[in-house]
């Protein structure tokens, strides 16, 4: 792949937006050529992650996939991420050619390929990019009516088309033993479609579909399997040949980005504290009742052993500056508690640079940001260390026996293991919430300042803080100008090593990138 402005390219396609985006739902089979600023690069690839976590989190809620339940889930998640439009597109695709609607298209389409070079990478990313992109295509095609379906299908040159009524009469019986809720009555009026079984291969082992001569006939109303099956094997081929092309790209504007997208953490930074100081001295009392388990264990840890390694002193010291412990109340606690195994001068020589640092106070004077789940369970804890995610890292009996020794009842405890089983350790993080909180439910645990922030609204500490924060979400709008900078951009830029001095301003020339 060649990233070079300078090289002259032969553009895959070329047109109006209303000519290259017909349609809201997209098999994304052509890269795009549009010529973006690196800002709107990061910016366009932040926003899909959004929007492919929010999808994560609606199907580990309990709701059956694509239910009115599952749906209104995520409509409240990426409506608290400013992406509520993105859901309109979502659930009601139409042919409208509104400037709105086509900017909207444009930005889908610049987004998944942008995401294709970040999950590329290994199986695992790449297992993690197909489900959910798998799920937004679900959930788009679920919102065709069979018009749509057709124009969509016209498209992309799918040559699909419903059985003639001859063929439909000749195994009428079969059709309506096979197809769930079909009367001879409602047969004349429903399209099959004849694709090979292999296609189908869900559909067939459910034995929701009638199989003859190697071929299924589908109702209309399971024809989303068949697209699936055709998307699924697009995706992940094209994968697979960005994954080969990828070392070709050595730009080194994006290779920080695209490397740390997956661990990146686009919600609230935690930079500032709300609610006012938190008292080191109730310290003990909130570990109880308003820390998620990662900080839990690192505090008592601290108070039994006295001392934490580095990255347990970083992961702990910034969630205390997230929380409101001031710079002078967070010297004063780690003092106290490392002097008891080490003398004043030791620490001050050793420990107290550090708690400034964090601080700003020292170094680059750089405003650090509390740790997120995702940085903390990508992180690799060794013997002595007790930082990191202990849904993920502690041994599951450790964590059973830590649970009984909480009154964690006996259900949540289930519950929780089951999710521990699964990887859902952020799901399993909002159901130790919801046991110490006497059922009261998260809004899905992103970071453990948020698990402490909505701790302290369910007991009724900081009543204001959740309005606050929903006051301050703006809507997600197409990008007016190349230099529109976000909060979370500039943080992920600072964690990657750019600053506002970089060039971040050059252009990505998507028709020069060699992208399948």
């Amino acid at each position: 792949m060649d990233i070079s402005r300078r090289r002259k390219v032969t553009k895959v396609v070329s047109g109006s937006l209303a000519e290259l985006y017909p349609h809201n739902l997209q098999m994304y089979s052509v890269p795009p050529v549009s010529e973006i600023s690196l800002s709107e690069f990061e910016e366009l690839a932040l926003e899909r992650l959004k929007v492919l976590r929010c999808l994560e989190l609606a199907n580990l809620k309990g709701a059956g996939k694509f239910s009115d339940e599952w749906k209104a889930a995520l409509c409240e998640d990426l409506t608290k991420q400013g992406l509520k439009n993105f859901y309109k597109m979502s659930t009601a695709p139409t042919c409208k050619q509104t400037e709105a609607e086509l900017q909207y298209r444009k930005r889908d389409h610049l987004s998944h390929f942008i995401l294709r070079l970040a999950y590329c990478r290994s199986d695992e990313l790449r297992r993690w990019f197909l489900a959910r992109e798998l799920d937004l295509f679900k959930l788009r095609f679920l919102s065709l009516n069979a018009d749509e379906i057709r124009e969509f299908l016209s498209i992309h040159n799918l040559s699909y088309s419903p059985i003639s009524q001859d063929d439909k009469d000749a195994i009428r019986d079969k059709l309506c033993e096979s197809t769930y809720g079909m009367s001879m009555a409602l047969l004349p009026d429903k399209d099959f479609f004849r694709v090979p079984f292999t296609d189908v291969l869900d559909l067939v082992r459910s034995r929701k579909v009638f199989v003859q001569d190697g071929y299924a006939y589908i109702p209309s109303s399971e024809f989303v399997a068949v697209m699936s099956s055709v998307f699924r094997a697009s995706l992940g081929q094209a994968l697979m040949m960005t994954c080969r092309k990828l070392p070709s790209v050595d730009d080194e504007r994006l290779a920080p980005l695209l490397k740390g997208l997956h661990t990146s953490y686009v919600g609230e930074d935690f930079k500032a504290p709300r609610g006012g100081e938190i008292q080191i001295e109730d310290l003990d009392k909130h570990s109880k009742t308003s820390y998620p388990l990662c900080m839990r264990f690192l505090h008592e840890a601290l108070r039994a052993s006295h001392h934490l390694r580095h990255n347990g002193r970083l992961q702990y010291g910034l969630f205390l500056k997230g929380i409101g412990v001031t710079l002078q109340d967070a010297m004063r606690f780690w003092r106290d508690e490392f002097t008891r195994i080490m003398d004043v001068d030791k620490f001050e020589k050793e420990h107290a640079y550090n708690v400034r640092y964090n601080y700003g106070q020292e170094g680059k004077r750089t405003n650090y940001t509390p740790y997120s789940c995702m940085k903390i369970i990508c992180s690799t804890p060794g013997a002595g260390e007790y930082h990191g995610c202990p849904f993920k890292h502690s041994d599951s009996k450790i964590l059973v026996n830590k649970l009984q020794a909480y009154g964690i009842s006996t259900s949540y405890i289930a519950e929780i293991s089951e999710l521990v089983k699964g990887n859902h350790y952020q799901v399993a993080c909002g159901k130790y919430f919801q046991s110490i909180h006497g059922g009261k439910t998260s809004s899905g645990i992103q970071h453990p300042n948020q698990f402490f922030e909505e701790s302290q609204v369910a007991l009724g500490n900081r009543p204001g803080i959740k309005q606050e924060r929903n006051q301050q979400s703006q809507p997600s709008q197409p990008s007016q100008h190349k230099h529109n900078y976000t909060s979370s951009n500039k943080s992920v830029k600072q964690e990657k090593g750019f600053n506002d001095d970089d060039v971040w301003a050059d252009d990505i020339d998507f028709a020069a990138m060699d992208i399948p």
